[in-house]
C-alpha cells in the first residue's frame, strides 16, 4: 500500500508540470529510498578480494564504516551524494533533520579515516572501486566543497583523507591507462572522466583536470560513426556512446563540439539510443540495470542538447528525448525491489538536477 500511496503522489506530482522537475514533494518522495538503505548492512556486495582467513570473518560494516549498506560501496557513495544534494538544493525539506543525522553519522572523522586506510591496507585494494565508486566519490566531495553550510564544511573537512586517497590512486593509474574502457555498466571511462573533470573544476585542480581532459582527446577525439545502433547489452545502465558524448561537452568549444558530433553519430544510431529500454523484470538485478539507462540517457542527452548551437537538427529532438526518458523511468524507481532500491533515486536526482 505504501508504493502504491508513493505512486499516486508521483504521478500527481508529474501530472501537474510539463517537465518533470525536482519539487520539493519528488524530493522528499525520492529522499526515502538512501535514507532507509544507508544503514542496512544486508544483502550486500562487497567486492572484497579475500587475502586470507581473516578477512573472511570481516563484515561489510567492518570493512566500510562508514560506506557499508545499500548493497554495495558505491551506491552508498552515490546514495550519500543524493541526500548532500537533496539538503543543499532544498532546505526546506520537510525530514531535512534525519538526513542530517544519517550523514553525521557517516562522516566522522574516525569512520572515513578507516575507508581511506582501506585502499592501502589489504591486497589489491588499490583497484577498489576503480574508477565508477572513485568518480562518485569526487562527486560527492565536489558537492561539500560548493556548499556554504556549517556541517558541509565540517563534512569536508572530514573527507579529505579519503578524497586524498582516491585522486592519488586515479593519478597514479592515468598515465597507466592505455584503453578506454567503453562498456555500459560500471567501468565505463567516459563517464568516470567526466565527474572527475567536474571536480577538479569545482576544486581548482589545474593540473588533474588537464590530465584528464587530454586522456579524453586520446580516447574519443578521433572517434566516428560510433555503432550506437547496438545498444544496448542487456544490463547497461549507460550508453557508451552518449557518455562519450557527454564527456566531450566539457572539453571541446560549441563548433568544435557540433562538428565532432555529427560525425560521431549517424542517424540509425541516434535513432536507436532515442528508443525507450524494455524491461522485462524489473526485479531483476540486472535487468533493473535499464531503468537506470533512461536515466543517464536522458542526463546525456540535456547536456548535449545545451551544447549544440540553435541551428543543429539534433538539439531540439534530443532535449525531447531527454524528457521521454525521465517521464519513462520515474515512476519505475518505486516498482521493483532491493534491486532497484538500493541506486536509482539517485540517478533520478542527477538526471532532475540537469
Amino acid at each position: 500500500m505504501k508504493n502504491i500511496s508513493v505512486l499516486f503522489t508521483l504521478f500527481s506530482v508529474m501530472a501537474s508540470a510539463q517537465v518533470p522537475s525536482l519539487t520539493d514533494e519528488i524530493a522528499f518522495t525520492l529522499s526515502q529510498k538512501p535514507l532507509h538503505c544507508i544503514n542496512q548492512e544486508y544483502p550486500n556486495k562487497t567486492a572484497h578480494v579475500i587475502n586470507g582467513e581473516v578477512d573472511v570473518k570481516l563484515s561489510p560494516k567492518e570493512l566500510h564504516p562508514s560506506f557499508y549498506g545499500c548493497f554495495d560501496w558505491h551506491s552508498s557513495v552515490h546514495g550519500h551524494w543524493m541526500l548532500v544534494k537533496l539538503l543543499k538544493e532544498k532546505p526546506s525539506l520537510k525530514n531535512r533533520e534525519e538526513l542530517f543525522a544519517v550523514l553525521d553519522a557517516s562522516f566522522q572523522p574516525e569512520k572515513v579515516k578507516a575507508e581511506a586506510e582501506y585502499f592501502t591496507k589489504y591486497q589489491v585494494a588499490k583497484n577498489f572501486e576503480r574508477t565508477y565508486g572513485w568518480a562518485w566519490l569526487l562527486q560527492l566531495d565536489a558537492e561539500l566543497s560548493t556548499w556554504d553550510h556549517s556541517k558541509a564544511k565540517l563534512w569536508h573537512k572530514n573527507m579529505k583523507p579519503l578524497t586524498d586517497v582516491v585522486v592519488s590512486l586515479w593519478k597514479d593509474y592515468l598515465p597507466k591507462q592505455t584503453y578506454p574502457n567503453r562498456t555500459g555498466v560500471h567501468p565505463n571511462s567516459a563517464f568516470a572522466l567526466g565527474f572527475a573533470i567536474d571536480w577538479a573544476r569545482a576544486t581548482g585542480e589545474k593540473t588533474f583536470e588537464n590530465s584528464l581532459v587530454e586522456k579524453a582527446k586520446y580516447f574519443y577525439l578521433n572517434d566516428r560513426k560510433t555503432p550506437a545502433y547496438l545498444e544496448p547489452d542487456g544490463s547497461d545502465f549507460f550508453s557508451p556512446s552518449l557518455e562519450i558524448a557527454d564527456l566531450m561537452t566539457r572539453i571541446l568549444p560549441e563548433k568544435e563540439y557540433e562538428k565532432w558530433f555529427d560525425t560521431f553519430y549517424e542517424k540509425r544510431s541516434l535513432e536507436n539510443i532515442s528508443q525507450i529500454p524494455i524491461i522485462s523484470d524489473i526485479n531483476d538485478y540486472q535487468t533493473v540495470h535499464l531503468v537506470g539507462l533512461s536515466f543517464t540517457r536522458s542526463w546525456c542527452m540535456k547536456n548535449i542538447s545545451q551544447k549544440l548551437p540553435k541551428n543543429n537538427k539534433s538539439k531540439i529532438q534530443l532535449e525531447k528525448t531527454a524528457t521521454k526518458f525521465l517521464e519513462n523511468a520515474l515512476p519505475l524507481v518505486f516498482q521493483g525491489n532491493y534491486g532497484g532500491d538500493h541506486w536509482l533515486a539517485s540517478f533520478a536526482v542527477y538526471a532532475l538536477m540537469k
